[in-house]
């Protein structure tokens, strides 16, 4: 990865999107050592992390997680999933942050030098291309080495760099020296993540 020192750097983090590429590559994020290592990289302004939230019980079982990413370091967007049925009468809920994370990036153009996008969705090319005109670099950070692929090819290419996932695997994954994890922050991500909260699919073109 591409950063320089005392550069004012930002991450863009699609907690959906991120989560699946990790788990496609065997492993499970340590939030810690994640913002621990991109912090050594340059002047970390901010960490926004994006995740829709199932609230339709008096207590969400999701709000461990976004409690704890609160409490240390990161800038939490979250809005209400939506419910819907499918054409084959199944209860799906739907839950994307591709508007707020858009909208985040372009008002933070002024204020960075480095975008770190964690996302393969092709649907950000264009905005990461508007906010390259302003002179921001982009790095994006997904990956390949899953099957299938989780970055389109289209996002992949309009990046000023790209990182795959299982490249900074031995530096933001979990690890028996990380310590045990919190039990109620492993539930809260598996139960918003693992269930039927579905996202954008890859589109991915070699």
């Amino acid at each position: 990865m591409r950063c320089y020192a005392g550069e004012k750097i930002a991450l863009f983090i699609d907690g959906s999107n991120l989560y699946a590429a990790a788990r496609s590559l065997g492993f499970d994020i340590d939030y810690k050592k994640l913002l621990d290592f991109f912090s050594t990289k340059g002047r970390l302004i901010r960490a926004f992390y994006y995740t829709a939230l199932v609230e339709d019980q008096e207590y969400s079982p999701i709000r461990p997680l976004v409690d704890w990413l609160d409490y240390n370091g990161y800038t939490m967007v979250t809005k209400p999933t939506k419910e819907f049925t499918d054409a084959f009468g199944r209860r799906k809920i739907k839950g994307n942050m591709d508007i707020e994370l858009a909208v985040d990036l372009m008002k933070m153009a002024e204020n960075i030098y480095h975008a770190i996008l964690f996302s393969g969705d092709g649907d950000f090319s264009s905005v990461v291309e508007a906010v390259q005109r302003k002179g921001v670099r982009v790095t994006v950070v997904s990956t390949v080495q899953s099957q299938p692929p989780m970055v389109a090819d289209e996002l992949r290419r309009q990046a000023d760099h790209y990182t795959d996932l299982s490249d900074l695997a031995p530096n933001i994954s979990r690890t028996p020296q990380s310590g045990k994890p919190d039990p109620a922050f492993l539930k809260a991500q598996s139960a918003l993540y693992d269930g039927d909260v579905s996202d954008e699919n890859s589109d991915y073109v070699p």
